[in-house]
């Protein structure tokens, strides 16, 4: 079902597909050591309104090529980071990036490159061992902040920030977060929500932008 060579060019269920079958659990990983304040937890304003057609750019780019992402920038939360490729791990989990590596972003090589049409994925871990990672600050973002990706071809693919929310890992709404708008978009995600002992964080912070620009 598409390619597998890790440049991105699956088609847009494809992607679904393998998200809805990988489960509930997106991105593993968190620490909880530093949840006596926490990392920022999105506010309810600045959730998706769930309307698509009524948030879509009046004069979007066209879709670009595949491209695989080599940078992740996102000014507002001070967020300069490398992008590393990620797939699935044994468990079917989307694998996160190697924690020793807490500043490094990981693309998931099962959806689109940033850019093209559909939904781009990168995650990063909230938190480590070694203290707050590369993702941390996500859900401080609101609407309207920018994401720009720096891809392989020397383009750089401008997002902008139309939804940031918790969604529960488990029952984990994959077909809504995933699914293909028609224009090409980017999920950020990060563990989020409640930590517990027993199961790490509850949830994960969820960063929906929609391509605005390329440079």
């Amino acid at each position: 079902m598409g390619r597998s060579d890790g440049t991105g060019g699956r088609g847009a269920w494809g992607a679904v597909a393998v998200v809805l079958l990988v489960g509930v659990h997106l991105v593993r990983g968190g620490t909880g050591e530093f949840t006596a304040l926490g990392p920022p937890q999105p506010l309810a304003a600045a959730a998706p309104d769930g309307t698509r057609a009524a948030l879509a750019p009046v004069a979007a780019p066209a879709p670009l090529p595949a491209s695989p992402p080599v940078r992740v920038r996102v000014p507002a939360v001070r967020v300069d980071a490398p992008v590393t490729a990620v797939g699935l791990d044994a468990d079917g989990w989307i694998e996160a990036p190697p924690p020793e590596d807490d500043r490094l972003a990981g693309w998931f090589t099962g959806a689109v490159t940033p850019g093209e049409r559909g939904t781009a994925v990168v995650v990063g871990h909230v938190d480590t061992p070694n203290g707050r990672a590369v993702f941390y600050d996500l859900g401080a973002l609101g609407k309207g902040h920018r994401v720009e990706v720096v891809r392989s071809d020397g383009r750089t693919a401008v997002f902008a920030v139309y939804g940031v929310e918790v969604v529960p890992k488990e029952g984990f709404p994959a077909e809504r977060v995933y699914g293909d708008a028609g224009v090409p978009e980017l999920r950020l995600i990060t563990c989020g929500g409640t930590f517990t002992e027993e199961g790490g964080y509850t949830g994960n912070v969820v960063v929906s932008a929609r391509l605005v620009e390329v440079r």
